[in-house]
C-alpha cells in the first residue's frame, strides 16, 4: 500500500527535481530557456582541432591559450550544495583547480586558492570570478614543494576562511619528454615533490 502524497512531500521533491534539471541543463548542453529543453550535441559546443601551435614557458597561463579553456566560467551554475563549507584548492588558478574553485564558489563554499607566484595573472581572474559568486575567497601564492610553506598554507587558509572542511590536492607538474633518457634529476625531483610529497 502506497502512502498518500502530502503537500510537504511535494515541497521536498520540487526543489530537488528543479535542481537536477538545472544541473542537467548546464552539463548536457540544453538551451538556456527553461521552457525549451532541447538537447544540443556537445560535439558542436566547443572548439575543434586543428588548433594553431602555441607554446608558453612553464607553467603557462590559461589566459594566453587559444582557444581559451572552458573551466565553467560561463556555463556552470551552482545551486547551494556547499553552503557554509570552506575549501582549500591547490593549483586553483588554472585547469581542474580553477574549475573546482569556480564550481565550489558557485555552490556556496568559501574558497582559498593556492598557486605559484608566476601564475598571478590567472589567479586574479579566478579571484574576480569568486568575488562574483559572493563568497569569502582568498589567494595564497607559494610553492607547495616547501613543507614549511604547506603548513603555513593550511594555517592561513583556515584563518582567512574561518576553518577548513575540504582540501583539494590538485596542483601537479608534468613535463613531456621525447625519451625517458631526457628526464633530468631536477625534473623528477620537482615532479615528485609537487605531485606526491605536497
Amino acid at each position: 500500500m502506497r502512502a498518500k502524497k502530502t503537500a510537504a512531500d511535494e515541497m521536498i521533491r520540487g526543489p530537488r527535481v528543479e535542481s537536477a534539471i538545472d544541473a542537467a541543463t548546464s552539463v548536457l548542453g540544453f538551451d538556456d530557456a527553461p521552457s525549451a529543453r532541447r538537447l544540443r550535441d556537445p560535439r558542436e559546443l566547443y572548439p575543434k582541432p586543428p588548433f594553431e601551435k602555441q607554446t608558453q614557458p612553464w607553467p603557462g597561463l590559461a589566459g594566453l591559450m587559444t582557444p581559451r579553456p572552458d573551466h565553467g566560467e560561463e556555463s556552470y551554475r551552482g545551486s547551494g550544495r556547499l553552503l557554509g563549507r570552506k575549501a582549500l584548492i591547490t593549483g586553483g588558478d588554472s585547469g581542474i583547480g580553477r574549475a573546482a574553485a569556480i564550481a565550489f564558489a558557485r555552490e556556496g563554499a568559501d574558497v582559498a586558492i593556492n598557486y605559484l607566484p608566476e601564475e598571478e595573472a590567472d589567479a586574479k581572474e579566478v579571484m574576480t570570478l569568486l568575488g562574483e559568486a559572493e563568497v569569502n575567497a582568498t589567494a595564497l601564492p607559494g610553492d607547495i614543494r616547501d613543507e614549511e610553506f604547506c603548513r603555513k598554507l593550511v594555517d592561513d587558509a583556515a584563518r582567512d576562511l574561518g576553518g577548513l572542511d575540504i582540501l583539494v590536492n590538485n596542483a601537479a607538474r608534468q613535463h613531456a619528454r621525447k625519451s625517458i633518457l631526457d628526464i633530468t634529476t631536477e625534473d623528477l625531483d620537482w615532479t615528485f615533490q609537487t605531485n606526491l610529497y605536497a
